[in-house]
C-alpha cells in the first residue's frame, strides 16, 4: 500500500472513530402507566403479580403510582410512608373480611398526559371480603376504573381520562410495552433500534473505500 493508500485510509478511520465516539446509545423509550407496588417493612417493593390475581391478607399495605418509566427497574414508587395502622387502625376488620391499606399516587404534572391535573394523592383503607383481590378491593375505593381490551389497568379514580400505557420517547429508541403495567410484572424493556449503527455503518463504508483504493493501485501497478 503507497502512502497516499495509508493516508487516505488513516483519514477515513480517524473519521470513523469520531462518528463512533459521537454516537450514543440510542435514547430508551418509556410509557406512561399505573405500576403496582407492595409495601414491605419500610420501604416499597415492586409487586410480583397483578392486583387482580394478589389476595393480600388483613394488614397489608399497597400502592399505585402514576409516572413514566421504562420498565420496572425504573418505576417511580408511590410517595409517602404510612403504615396500615395510618390508614386502617380505625377501621375493623369484621366477620369474614379483611381490610388492605391502598396509597393511591395519581404521579406529578411532569408525568400528566396533555391537558390533564392529576388528583392529590390518597390513602384509603378497604374493607373487602376476606378472599377479595387487590383489584376488587381497589375498586371499592377509588371508582371508576377503566381497562383496556387486554385488561391492563388505564386509570383509577377517573385518572386519567383517556388514554393507556402509551409510549412517551424523545429519542429514537424503543421499548416492549409492558403486557399488564399495573400487573407488577417485570416488563422487558431493553429492546432498541433493530437498525445498524452508526458504527457499523462507518466501518463498512472504510472496508469499501480501502478494498477500491487497493484494487484501484493494483490496477495502475500492472499498467505502470
Amino acid at each position: 500500500m503507497t502512502g497516499r493508500v495509508r493516508a487516505l485510509a488513516a483519514l477515513l478511520l480517524a473519521a470513523v472513530c469520531a462518528l463512533v465516539a459521537g454516537a450514543g446509545p440510542a435514547q430508551a423509550a418509556g410509557y406512561r402507566y399505573w405500576s403496582f407496588w407492595e409495601r414491605d417493612g419500610d420501604h416499597w417493593t415492586y409487586a410480583t403479580e397483578g392486583p387482580s390475581t394478589a389476595r393480600p391478607a388483613d394488614g397489608e399495605v399497597q400502592g399505585f403510582r402514576f409516572a413514566v418509566s421504562e420498565d420496572s427497574r425504573d418505576a417511580i414508587q408511590p410517595r409517602g410512608t404510612a403504615s396500615f395502622t395510618d390508614i386502617c387502625g380505625t377501621t375493623a376488620a369484621g366477620q369474614g373480611r379483611k381490610r388492605l391499606a391502598l396509597v393511591l399516587d395519581f404521579g406529578t404534572q411532569a408525568d400528566a398526559p396533555s391537558g390533564q391535573t392529576p388528583p392529590e394523592p390518597r390513602q384509603v383503607c378497604a374493607r373487602v371480603p376476606a378472599d377479595a383481590t387487590t383489584a376488587e378491593a381497589l375498586a371499592a375505593v377509588a371508582p371508576p376504573l377503566r381497562y383496556d381490551s387486554a385488561a391492563l389497568l388505564c386509570a383509577i379514580a377517573g385518572y386519567p381520562a383517556k388514554g393507556c400505557g402509551e409510549q412517551i420517547a424523545d429519542g429514537a429508541g424503543t421499548a416492549t410495552k409492558p403486557t399488564d403495567a399495573a400487573s407488577g410484572t417485570a416488563s422487558e424493556a431493553d429492546g432498541r433500534d433493530g437498525g445498524p449503527s452508526v458504527g457499523l455503518v462507518a466501518g463498512g463504508a472504510v472496508v469499501l473505500v480501502l478494498a477500491g483504493a487497493a484494487v484501484w493501485q493494483a490496477r495502475r501497478r500492472r499498467h505502470a
